[in-house]
């Protein structure tokens, strides 16, 4: 945030009161927008995806269908690791640092794994230094490729039939924002992500810019 940051004005608690509800009023349509936005998302047509490919994990080499644990859907997360990195992406760490509890998830029948291409002794280790527990495999067969990630990130979602798999939604950039609770605590806040895209004088930041991996602030 620089010194020259805007302040919001000062005013009564009547005047307040009335701007509140006049933004209350725009923050209800952007909900309505986002309902409709969720229900075509949830529309879109699939594709048949190969459910052989394999990838390493803890307990050995598992297949796409394997990382479903049974359930019907799954979110993957694909991060920015390579193998002989000593950490992941800082901006993908952000992200995985606010993945919630997944027993909600999987109460409604929905699987979360993250995915990279460093090797599995490295992921197990930066996964010990960041202190998380999320379900993460390596993955080395192409099929980062084959969901268009091609070193960078990104979130594709899968629907299981049976033995057969569904390939349902893919999204990258600006895109995984959704998914960051941080992000969504600060644009309550006046001074907001404190990122210069958002107005004038309020940041010097690019998007992402400021992040950090929770121990290197």
């Amino acid at each position: 945030m620089t010194e020259t940051t805007t302040l919001p004005d000062i005013v009564s608690q009547d005047e307040w009161q009335i701007a509140r509800d006049a933004l209350l009023a725009e923050e209800k349509e952007l909900t309505r927008a986002a309902d409709a936005v969720a229900a075509q998302r949830r529309r879109l047509p699939m594709v048949r995806f190969d459910a052989g490919y394999e990838f390493e994990g803890p307990q050995g080499r598992v297949s796409l269908l394997d990382l479903f644990e049974g359930r019907r859907q799954l979110i993957v997360y694909h991060f920015m690791f390579a193998p002989g990195q000593e950490a992941g992406c800082p901006g993908c760490s952000f992200l995985v640092d606010n993945i919630g509890h997944l027993a909600h998830l999987h109460a409604r029948d929905t699987t979360l794994s993250v995915v990279a291409p460093a090797t599995l002794p490295e992921i197990e280790r930066y996964k010990e230094r960041m202190g998380w527990t999320v379900p993460w495999v390596s993955t080395r067969d192409g099929f980062n490729a084959d969901c268009g990630i091609d070193g960078g990130f990104g979130v594709s979602v899968f629907l299981r039939e049976g033995d057969d798999v569904f390939r349902t939604y893919f999204t990258t950039a600006r895109g995984g924002d959704q998914l960051v609770g941080t992000l969504r605590y600060l644009d309550l806040t006046p001074l907001g992500r404190q990122e210069a895209w958002e107005e004038s004088s309020r940041g010097t930041d690019g998007p992402g810019h400021w992040w950090k991996r929770h121990d290197e602030y």
